[in-house]
C-alpha cells in the first residue's frame, strides 16, 4: 500500500509540495478550507491564485473533508501561515493517529506566544507525541521547485525513523532531503532568515551595493546563531541548508516576498500598502516582532533585528537604519 500524504493548506508552498510529490507518484491529498475552495481548485485543475498555469497532476486529490483527508494519512504536512497554524492544528487534531507523522512546512514564529511552529503543534495535537512532529526548511523558493528546478531541504525531528520516513517520501532526482535532529535550530533559522531578507531588501531598494548586502547577510547570520544557541540550537545548523542555504536564496531572489517587502519600504512605500497588495504572507514581518521580544528576554544582542523592527513598526527610514548599523562602535568580529 502506498503511503498517503495530506497537505493542509492551499498556499503557494503547500500546493507546490503537493504537485511535487504527486509528480513522483506519491498519493497526495490537498485539504482545502471550504467546499467552495475545493470545488474551484478541482474545476480549474490548478491553483489560479498562487500558481496560475501550473496544472495539477491527475493523481492529486482535493477535498475539504477533514476526516477524509487526515484520518488515514501517514504524513500530514501543514503549510499554512504562522498566524493560522494553531487554528488548523485544532481542526485536524481529532483525526490524527498514533502512526501519523506531522510535518511543519511553515517558516515563522507565533505572534503573542513567540513560539516555534512545532511547539504550537505539540500543544494543540493532543493525540500526538512530540516524536511524531518534524519540520522542513531550506532554500526552497516554491516557484522554482514547481517549475522543475533542483533544490535541497533539511527535515528535522526527534525520532530518527520519522525523519527517515519523510526523507524517503520527499527525496527525488530534483529534491534532495537531508536529515537533522536539531528541531530548534532548523525552525529558528527558517524564521529568522526572513528578518534578514527584509534588511537585504533595504540594501537593494536603496541601491547601496552588494558589499553592503553581503555584510548585512553575514552579520545577520551571526545574530541568528547567537539567538539560536541561547535557545538550545546547535550552531552548525546555521551553517547548513536551513541557515546559510536559505538566507542566500531568500536575500537574493526576486521571488522572495520578504526581500520584496524590504525593497519596497526602501523605495518609499508604506508597509500597509505593500502587504495589502500581496497575495502571499511575508512571514518576516511577524518574525521580526517575535525575534525582538525573544532577544530582549534572553539578553541577546541583535542590532539588525532591532533596526528592522524600527523600520517596520516605528517609522524609521531604511537609509537611517543602515547608517545606524554602520555607526555602531567597532568590535572584534567574533
Amino acid at each position: 500500500m502506498r503511503e498517503k500524504v495530506t497537505i493542509v493548506g492551499t498556499t503557494t508552498w503547500g500546493t507546490t509540495i503537493a504537485i511535487m510529490l504527486a509528480r513522483n507518484g506519491v498519493s497526495v491529498t490537498i485539504l482545502a478550507r471550504t467546499e467552495e475552495e475545493a470545488a474551484t481548485l478541482l474545476l480549474d485543475g490548478e491553483n489560479r491564485r498562487f500558481l496560475p498555469g501550473v496544472k495539477f497532476p491527475d493523481e492529486l486529490r482535493i477535498t475539504s473533508d477533514n476526516q477524509d483527508a487526515v484520518s488515514d494519512a501517514g504524513i500530514v504536512v501543514i503549510a499554512v501561515p504562522s498566524y493560522s497554524l494553531r487554528n488548523n492544528a485544532v481542526v485536524i487534531s481529532q483525526f490524527l493517529t498514533s502512526y501519523s507523522v506531522i510535518l511543519s512546512a511553515t517558516k515563522g514564529l507565533e505572534i503573542g506566544s513567540n513560539k516555534r511552529m512545532s511547539e504550537v503543534l505539540s500543544e494543540e495535537l493532543r493525540n500526538c507525541d512530540v516524536s511524531q512532529i518534524c519540520t522542513l526548511s531550506g532554500p526552497n523558493l516554491a516557484k522554482e521547485i514547481v517549475m522543475g528546478s533542483p533544490a535541497s531541504a533539511v527535515v528535522a525531528g526527534y525520532d530518527f525513523d520519522n525523519v527517515s520516513k519523510i526523507q524517503e517520501i520527499f527525496n527525488s532526482s530534483l529534491f534532495r532531503v537531508y536529515g537533522s535532529s536539531d528541531v530548534v535550530g532548523v525552525e529558528l533559522a527558517g524564521a529568522l532568515k526572513n528578518v534578514i531578507a527584509l534588511g537585504a531588501g533595504f540594501c537593494d531598494g536603496l541601491g547601496i551595493g552588494d558589499n553592503a548586502k553581503g555584510a548585512l547577510i553575514t552579520r545577520g547570520l551571526a545574530e541568528m546563531s547567537r539567538l539560536g544557541i541561547a535557545m538550545g540550537a546547535q550552531q552548525i545548523t546555521f551553517a547548513g541548508l536551513a541557515g546559510i542555504g536559505d538566507i542566500i536564496a531568500t536575500c537574493s531572489s526576486s521571488l522572495s516576498r520578504n526581500h520584496y517587502v524590504g525593497q519596497q519600504l526602501a523605495l518609499g512605500e508604506s508597509l500597509h500598502d505593500i502587504t495589502e497588495s500581496m497575495d502571499n504572507v511575508a512571514e518576516g514581518i511577524n518574525s521580526t516582532m517575535a525575534a525582538k521580544e525573544i532577544s530582549m528576554d534572553l539578553g541577546v544582542e541583535m542590532p539588525i533585528v532591532d533596526v528592522t523592527y524600527r523600520v517596520l513598526f516605528e517609522g524609521l527610514q531604511p537609509k537611517l537604519a543602515v547608517s545606524g548599523l554602520m555607526g555602531r562602535p567597532v568590535r572584534p568580529e567574533w
